[in-house]
């Protein structure tokens, strides 16, 4: 998968879509350029590898986890050993990484096959097949803007699969191929420059993506929203000449059985706005500082396909940050859609602001649960590192049902307390509540800011600060802007059980 357009165009329609196919053995061999031949560890290789375990191991592959060796050959197909480690330790997650391995061995081979085994691996050969399906796309995705941009960097995906399993094969590559584009969308989304990708833009990539995901879709402007009095999108927007836009999706299937919000943060670009940041590797990512509006959006484009039955409210809420004359300054105070006041203490604590709108609009309708998202503090980054969200909220119930689709989907969350003894440090003098609290403890007191929005709904927020951005490649994520968060909220919503009554609970 790749974005082709020299204009940077993020929108989906303009990227190249694998074909994925499942096939006999006979024909893959005829038609794929590689092969992917899983090696378990004390094992002797299958034979089509054309060589024993010595052999291998002579060439430094011992079938570890992670390990690929490319076998080449006179005629046909390479063969590329894959390590696979522990009989014992064969999982989904593993499938995944183990396809993803593959496919980033062989970088110039664009006809990729994989074989889903009949039975024995202890995995069903649908969710086999998913899996596959999932890490190669994702492994192979780019999003490249210089020559050759328009280069497939792959073509197809070969899926492999005995006659008597094909069928479930079947269905399980095309629910891969869901997941794989909506997070290739949220990762086309989160890389693209600022320069490009205005609040405006976002609004019109929702408009386009919408009727194919059987979404409705309204988009608010800074009139709209001044008639709202959504003062804290409204105020983080001052400093910029780009005007701001709430999207507002919504996603309704036949005979709902639960109702979700979902609040996603859109700073389309975070310079800090008069608390500038530095000018330092982590400002140049802030490009980034959508991710959260990303995953809500792409997120959704799945849930008609996958026939999700929970009902899904999305808010994208995009602006940009930026310092300026007309900027938000320090010491301002902000009237937000719930009536509270607000004291700026710091205006590169901005996310907060323009969620706060959103939840508070969330709780104007029926809903079951409501979880935000964002790239909110670097706490949470310093916490977790990247390869972990982090999660707090009111309900236990929401909280576990995150945890559990991050196990499911490998996009971890781990919930911090949400200690309420540390709400007073954002108490102010002149407003109901300040934006910042105090040096330490910066995630918890960020997520207490945000419930104070919820009006008692059973709710969750998501830290992506670390998740949303990697220096190097790991497995199926990318280097760069990763798209984070967009599987867990899929599964969380294919998954979403309603919360009991009274399932809140109250901390210290």
């Amino acid at each position: 998968m790749t974005t082709t357009t020299t204009d940077f165009d993020p929108i989906p329609s303009t990227r190249q879509r694998v074909p994925v196919r499942v096939v006999a053995a006979k024909q893959a061999a005829e038609e794929a350029d590689a092969i992917a031949v899983p090696v378990l560890l004390g094992t002797e290789p299958p034979d089509e590898l054309g060589a024993d375990a010595a052999e291998l191991a002579s060439a430094g592959f011992t079938a570890e986890r992670g390990q690929t060796l490319v076998r080449t050959r006179v005629d046909g197909p390479i063969r590329v050993a894959v390590g696979a480690g522990e009989p014992d330790r064969i999982d989904v997650t593993l499938v995944r990484d183990l396809a993803a391995d593959f496919a980033r061995s062989v970088p110039w081979h664009r006809r990729l096959a994989v074989e889903v085994p009949a039975q024995g691996s202890g995995i069903s050969p649908a969710d086999f097949a998913q899996a596959v399906t999932e890490g190669v796309l994702l492994a192979r995705w780019r999003y490249f803007v210089g020559r050759d941009a328009d280069r497939a960097s792959l073509e197809s995906l070969l899926v492999v699969a005995p006659d008597e399993v094909a069928d479930e094969v079947a269905a399980g590559v095309e629910r891969g191929r869901v997941v794989a584009e909506a997070y290739c969308l949220g990762r086309d989304l989160a890389n693209c420059p600022a320069s490009t990708l205005s609040a405006a833009r976002m609004a019109e990539v929702a408009v386009e993506v919408a009727p194919a995901a059987g979404l409705e879709v309204e988009v608010f402007d800074k009139d709209q929203l001044i008639a709202m009095g959504c003062g804290g999108l409204l105020g983080v927007n001052r400093g910029s000449v780009e005007p701001p836009r709430m999207i507002r999706l919504r996603y309704r299937p036949d005979n709902p059985t639960g109702t979700i919000a979902l609040v996603g943060k859109g700073v389309m670009y975070d310079s800090g706005g008069i608390s500038l940041k530095p000018s330092d590797e982590s400002h140049a990512q802030m490009k980034n500082d959508m991710s959260g509006a990303a995953a809500v959006l792409a997120s959704m484009t799945a849930l008609k396909a996958l026939g999700c039955t929970t009902t899904v409210t999305g808010y994208l809420m995009c602006t940009d940050n930026m310092p300026s004359g007309s900027a938000m300054k320090l010491g301002d105070v902000l009237r937000m859609r719930n009536g509270t006041t607000v004291e700026v203490l710091n205006t590169d604590a901005e996310g907060r602001l323009v969620m706060a709108d959103a939840l508070a609009l969330a709780t104007e309708e029926p809903v079951d649960a409501i979880v935000d998202i964002a790239t909110l503090t670097g706490a949470c980054l310093r916490t977790f590192g990247v390869e972990i969200a982090g999660v707090m909220g009111n309900d236990p119930a929401v909280v576990e049902q995150l945890r559990r689709a991050g196990d499911v989907v490998d996009e971890p969350v781990w919930e911090l307390p949400l200690h309420r003894s540390y709400r007073k440090q954002l108490d102010s003098s002149i407003a109901d509540l300040s934006n910042m609290g105090g040096p330490n403890a910066g995630s918890i007191t960020a997520a207490l800011f945000l419930e104070e929005f919820v009006d008692g709904r059973p709710w969750a927020h998501v830290d992506i600060a670390g998740t949303a951005q990697l220096a190097e490649p790991r497995t199926w994520r990318n280097k760069g802007a990763t798209g984070a968060g967009t599987k867990l909220l899929i599964e969380f919503a294919l998954r979403f059980a309603r919360p009991a009554a009274g399932s809140g609970e109250t901390r210290p």
